[in-house]
């Protein structure tokens, strides 16, 4: 039977305020905010059938990082329809949650309460693939193109929706380091991400001898799950890691303000180079292990020793995969670096997860038609301004912005994939998008001052004024005009 070729897209009668393109919690946020806005027409689009969050991670027992006030709303509109407790009312299970006293709710959890808000929100449209974003300047308005699919991923038809603003929230896709990538995408080599662990559990179990690559959350979770599973004095783990320890989260009140709007604020107004510089030393403020889960490893691992004898678990970090291939009998071979002693080894295992963590998805494709309006940095990155808009040259007329939401690390620092600012940022994007304040955000959210008043050196005390972002006399801007 002949493949149908799609209609082309017909342009809707009137354009939209906004188009979301991805639905992941961050826009999901934006979208329940946005919901009780009359007069706001905001559609959002994703290529999936439906909301899941993380499913291939969604193991027993595993928790957010963040309180349970890190819902969609709660931070922005505690009074919101879309709370998490709302959503426990309608369960009939705010009795149980108040006795339970768990400030970090369950991973499935979560996904459960953001599928509940998807499921009743009508802007959202899945199934929907955004193709195109480009400007059309005679209109004066951005066109989206997308394709429709039916449920089993099939093109169904063409569709162009036109609007005066856009918010791109495409989030991230799952990393697989260079070595590795040749094998992971073998479907015969048992290399899976750690984005599609229970996907592959059962079979990973059969396999001899297994190895978890990654020292973050996920690499101890999935190291945990692995452990419990196998046969005491037969576990056959051996758990690698790039960084120099097995490191705790920084969990302590005051490093946890470094995801506060203040520091959003303080980062953003630095130099990219010293942004550059200090990303990559504030790791353990995001890819650490969470105190509880190396406990419960440990636990686990002196539970086996009860009787004498260690398990036949090996952890070593400060190690990183030079190259890897397929040996015959399909077993793997990793060639190692120890990065402390500059010594190198190999090691022979049957199966590997990959715990290596995401990346941004490149907005290229999506914005092909704007690649030359789109400011770039030094090291080619998109601009992005204080409001979460693309810096564009020459900029869009007054009223069109162009948002992202978690692709913004560069500029806004480790507080951009944080869910505990999700609320936030798309509080202060609807703010921008109104001109008004919508949702009114608080002036100071942190003790701690990032930064220094600065004035010249023959102004008076009176006459000083803060850098911007360091949460010193420098309030959020909710009005802004469009």
């Amino acid at each position: 039977m002949p493949t149908q070729t799609p209609s082309a897209p017909e342009p809707p009668a009137s354009a939209r305020d906004l188009v979301g393109i991805g639905i992941g919690p961050f826009n999901l946020s934006l979208a329940a905010l946005a919901e009780p806005l009359t007069g706001l027409d905001a559609v959002f689009l994703d290529q999936r059938p439906a909301f899941h969050w993380h499913p291939g991670l969604l193991l027993d027992g595993a928790t957010l990082q963040v309180p349970f006030l890190a819902d969609l709303v709660t931070l922005a509109d505690p009074a919101s329809r879309w709370s998490f407790l709302s959503y426990l009312r309608t369960r009939d299970r705010l009795f149980p949650f108040y006795f339970a006293e768990r400030f970090h709710i369950h991973r499935a959890e979560y996904d459960a309460y953001c599928r509940w808000v998807s499921g009743q929100l009508p802007s959202l449209r899945f199934g929907h693939q955004a193709d195109t974003v480009r400007f059309a300047e005679q209109r004066g308005l951005f066109e989206v193109d997308f394709t429709r699919l039916d449920a089993d991923g099939e093109v169904e038809a063409l569709g162009r929706t036109t609007t005066r603003s856009v918010v791109l929230g495409v989030g991230t896709a799952p990393h697989v380091p260079g070595p590795l990538r040749p094998l992971a995408q073998d479907p015969q080599v048992p290399v899976v991400h750690s984005a599609d662990y229970l996907g592959h559990r059962e079979e990973l179990l059969t396999a001899g001898h297994i190895t978890v690559i990654g020292s973050g959350q996920s690499g101890a979770e999935i190291f945990l799950d692995l452990l419990r599973r196998r046969p005491k004095g037969r576990e056959a783990i051996h758990w690698l890691a790039r960084s120099e320890a097995f490191a705790p989260m920084e969990y302590s009140r005051l490093g946890l303000e470094h995801f506060t709007p203040d520091y959003t604020r303080y980062f953003h107004a630095l130099p990219q180079s010293e942004r550059d510089r200090l990303v990559p030393h504030q790791w353990q403020l995001h890819k650490g292990i969470d105190t509880d889960t190396i406990s419960a490893i440990h636990d686990e691992l002196y539970r086996r020793s009860l009787h004498g004898g260690w398990p036949d678990a090996v952890l070593t970090p400060a190690v990183r995969v030079r190259t890897a291939g397929r040996l015959a009998g399909d077993r793997i071979e990793l060639h190692l670096e120890h990065l402390q002693q500059r010594t190198r080894s190999r090691l022979t295992t049957d199966a590997v997860v990959l715990a290596t963590g995401y990346r941004e998805r490149p907005l290229d494709r999506l914005l092909e038609p704007l690649a030359g309006r789109l400011a770039r940095d030094t090291q080619g990155r998109p601009e992005v301004d204080e409001q979460h808009r693309l810096v564009l040259d020459p900029p869009l007329p007054p009223g069109h912005q162009l948002y992202v939401q978690n692709a913004e690390r560069h500029t806004h620092g480790v507080g951009a994939p944080d869910l505990g600012l999700a609320a936030w940022r798309s509080a202060r994007i609807l703010n921008d998008l109104t001109g008004r304040a919508t949702y009114p955000l608080p002036e100071r959210t942190a003790f701690t001052t990032f930064g220094l008043p600065t004035a010249p050196a023959d102004s008076p005390p009176a006459q000083r004024t803060a850098v911007p972002g360091t949460g010193v006399g420098d309030g959020e801007r909710t009005t802004v005009a469009r």
